[in-house]
């Protein structure tokens, strides 16, 4: 014993040394890995203490090995586990991949601490927590959010969701993965189809564009309610607006120009469409003239076949829209082109409650929601406040950012 005293701080050579040195590192991790049965939690955390004072000199081989030895474990002392974590990534790829008993803390950590390819492979580990993903995602990585919205076993909190939503506005490569994701809700959908491609757009009306059916049927009565207190109570007012079966601005006729929305069309197919036609056009369909700039300009167009359907305009009434703002019917060649072939299809395969359902939900974030402070947070860029904001705040904030030149 006095002899090994005397050797300690003093750097052995020879083979002898090392592979004493090997050898304990093999039995410290044998001793941390005794089931609770023959260890209690003293001893085994005392343990890992001297086995991390040993990692922090060994080889990289040992090292590896001590990880492969600790990975299956189901208890692992906390300060092993930190070490390893924050490893060369072949090394931590061990615990990361194979080790089920690592905490929230313990991944959370090595995701903040070590590098993005440590991020790639917490990415794709089973059962990821809701805290984790929004760890991943913070770092605004792409290839970390794309692995983590591959990853069917990880689960996503709404913060997580709405922060991909945003992102997906600049890497439009996101929009498709985030559709095959369950944590989707409408809201996030309806907000993301305005920068979405075609295909992603069909999935959204498909999928996302809900019936309000329940609800009208739940809230029958309360119509009567609201109009006996002449709709004094605005939060109501607001809900059964979204609510109600009835699209047309009936109120907005008397003050319109035109004696229906059909002949504010036909004006605009035939004389071209004005920014006064287009706000017409706007209000006779209910709702705000914002709104309606959104829809009507529109590069991908289905946004009219929502408009002509959940209004019960006809086909023709979408022809005439399409001609208005001068777009192409037809390709060099004499074909149906293919934009107009897709705002075909759209108005075709949405049934009036469903294209309304999407209408309304545009109309109450892109307009209703538009407070003073929302307006100052879109042009200013505040999204450290957006938790501050609903649902519809949030959506406005993200759709209007480029309109409000963010």
């Amino acid at each position: 014993m006095g002899e090994l005293t005397a050797m300690i701080g003093h750097e052995p050579g020879g083979d002898t040394p090392l592979r004493a040195r090997r050898a304990l590192l093999k039995r410290l991790a044998d001793v941390v890995s005794l089931p609770a049965s023959r260890i209690n939690a003293f001893e085994r955390a005392v343990t890992g203490d001297l086995l991390v004072e040993m990692l922090r000199l060994a080889s990289r081989e040992e090292r590896r090995r001590v990880a492969a030895r600790l990975a299956p474990l189901a208890e692992l002392p906390n300060s092993v586990a930190r070490i390893l974590l924050r490893d060369e990534v072949e090394i931590a790829g061990l615990l990361i991949e194979q080790c089920a008993s690592l905490s929230d803390a313990d991944i959370v950590g090595c995701a903040r601490d070590a590098s993005i390819d440590h991020r790639l492979l917490i990415a794709a580990r089973r059962g990821l927590s809701e805290i984790v993903t929004e760890t991943l995602f913070s770092f605004g990585e792409m290839a970390v959010m794309e692995a983590v919205l591959r990853n069917p076993t990880a689960r996503l909190s709404q913060v997580g969701i709405e922060a991909v939503v945003g992102l997906s506005r600049q890497s439009p490569g996101l929009c498709g993965l985030l559709l095959k994701r369950p944590e989707l809700r409408p809201s996030g959908a309806y907000v993301m189809f305005w920068w979405c491609g075609p295909e992603d757009r069909r999935t959204i009306l498909q999928r996302f564009a809900v019936s309000r059916e329940v609800m009208q049927e739940a809230s029958e009565d309360v119509f009567g309610m609201a109009a006996a207190e002449d709709w004094s109570d605005p939060v109501a007012r607001k809900a059964l607006q979204f609510i109600e079966r009835r699209q047309r601005n009936r109120g907005a006729i008397a003050k319109s120009p035109f004696d229906s929305l059909e002949q504010a069309v036909m004006v605009a197919g035939r004389d071209g469409l004005t920014r006064e036609t287009a706000s017409e056009i706007a209000f006779l369909s209910g709702v705000k003239p914002l709104t309606g700039a959104k829809l009507l300009g529109d590069p991908g167009g289905e946004p009219l076949a929502i408009l002509c359907k959940a209004t019960g305009m006809s086909r023709a009434d979408l022809t005439r829209l399409w001609r208005s703002m001068r777009r192409p019917e037809t390709t060099a060649d004499g074909q149906i082109h293919p934009d107009w072939e897709r705002v075909q299809i759209t108005y075709e395969m949405l049934a009036v409650d469903r294209a309304q359902t999407v209408l309304r939900y545009w109309n109450w974030s892109l307009s209703s929601a538009l407070t003073p402070s929302l307006l100052r947070a879109i042009r200013d860029g505040e999204d450290d406040v957006v938790d501050e904001y609903s649902a519809p705040e949030r959506a406005a904030m993200m759709v209007l950012a480029e309109d409000f030149g963010r």
